[in-house]
């Protein structure tokens, strides 16, 4: 062998010893990265479940807020109602002593006073039909006549108040109303 072999053939060597260090060490960095990006893939999806855990219990939070608000949204008018039976049950008792028919009858006046108070201070309101023209989206006709005092569609008789709360129609007037 000569000179040139044997400085070419330790340059093959180098060149191969060399390309197996690389080898090694890119096998070696390759499993390193895979095994951090395992670990972060692995927090990724830790913090994933506890997100939806959270959202999870705050949505069933949500929902028993918003249910026990259903349940107890008339709790305020219900209170007010209470106070109105107290005073009427008072009215009734001291009657039932007195046997004082006036007093009773002003009793449950004052009490009605106190019930349309209570209901004004809600937001409800009566449908005013003297004297109106029927209006099928506040009054319901339950009965129709011919009358030379008044005049096509106007309101003759109201059976039954109807009312408003904030603007809505919660009970329309049950009315007569004049048909030509």
């Amino acid at each position: 062998m000569t000179d040139k072999d044997i400085k070419e053939e330790i340059v093959e060597e180098i060149t191969n010893d060399t390309e197996v260090k690389n080898e090694n060490i890119c096998e070696h960095t390759s499993q390193e990265e895979i095994e951090k990006l395992k670990t972060e893939v692995e927090d990724w999806k830790n913090s994933y479940l506890r997100k939806q855990a959270e959202f999870q219990n705050f949505t069933k939070r949500k929902e028993k807020e918003f249910e026990d608000l259903k349940a107890f949204a008339s709790e305020k008018i219900v209170v007010k109602v209470l106070d109105i039976i107290d005073n009427l049950e008072r009215a009734i008792t001291a009657s039932a002593e007195t046997k004082d028919f006036d007093s009773l009858v002003k009793g449950v006046e004052l009490t009605l006073s106190q019930m349309k108070s209570t209901v004004t201070s809600e937001g409800v309101e009566a449908i005013e039909t003297e004297n109106a023209t029927f209006d099928p989206h506040l009054h319901m006709a339950v009965a129709v006549e011919d009358s030379a005092d008044f005049a096509n569609d106007e309101i003759i008789a109201e059976f039954q108040k109807g009312y408003k709360m904030k603007g809505k129609v919660i009970r329309p007037s049950m009315v007569k109303v004049c048909k030509k």
